[in-house]
């Protein structure tokens, strides 16, 4: 049994020394050579767009509810604003739909950002 234990603390000796010659070899090469930058080479690809190329990056898509005539049945006008704030945004479209005819505005629909 005494032998048994004493072979393995050797084993176990001889595997922690090898361990730590082997840490400081490497803090060694670390200490003396030079980092190993990647090499330069063609630029990554770009990642493909959600959007077209024309469509505005930010901003919102608003949608209202307009009638022509007072007792018409409401149809839906649709705005892209680049402005981020949404308010603008639905002030924007209002005036855009009073500018394309419609001059009662009943709600809005919905607001999305872009």
């Amino acid at each position: 049994m005494e032998t048994e234990l004493s072979e393995f603390e050797q084993q176990m000796r001889r595997e922690i020394n090898a361990f730590m010659d082997n840490e400081q070899e490497t803090r060694r090469k670390a200490a003396t050579s030079p980092p190993e930058w990647p090499a330069d080479e063609a630029p990554a690809p770009k990642a493909t767009r959600s959007k077209p190329s024309g469509a505005p990056k930010t901003g919102h898509l608003v949608k209202l509810a307009v009638r022509t005539k007072p007792l018409e049945l409401d149809s839906v006008f649709e705005h892209i604003s680049s402005s981020i704030s949404k308010v603008e945004a639905q002030l924007e479209a209002e005036k855009a739909a009073r500018k394309a005819g419609y001059p009662i505005i009943g709600y809005v629909v919905e607001t999305r950002r872009l």
